[in-house]
């Protein structure tokens, strides 16, 4: 079985999130809501299915980051989120939290060699279709 089958969203720190959201719409045209914008594409499985990254900055004073020291996070997509964090447990990588369900998918952060925090992301792309 794949673990990760796609890239679910790429967040950062900045310094003005509303500046940059506003440079970013102006100069590149991203159509940008609170939370940042998605990309919308279509699944290589199955054409049909539509899948979103998210691209999102947020304020240089977040927490959400830690505890990695990095001015960025990662976010893949799963398709078994239950599966793979059993794999990456059984493996001995640092788990940081317990599988959050919401709405819009399941997600939970691991950490890299390099103390980089990686979200991964279990999506229920409802509403998306």
């Amino acid at each position: 079985m794949k673990r990760v089958i796609g890239l679910g969203g790429i967040f950062f720190k900045c310094k003005d999130v509303e500046q940059l959201k506003t440079w970013y719409g102006k100069h590149l045209g991203l159509q940008i809501g609170d939370f940042g914008t998605t990309f919308e594409w279509r699944q290589v499985e199955d054409p049909a299915k539509k899948g979103i990254t998210v691209w999102s900055p947020f304020g240089a004073s977040t927490t959400y980051f830690e505890p990695s020291p990095k001015e960025f996070m990662i976010n893949y997509r799963v398709a078994n989120i239950e599966w793979v964090v059993q794999q990456l447990k059984a493996e001995g990588v640092t788990i940081l939290d317990e599988i959050q369900s919401f709405d819009y998918g399941k997600f939970v952060h691991i950490l890299d060699p390099e103390d980089n925090k990686i979200e991964l992301w279990e999506a229920n792309d409802v509403g998306f279709e």
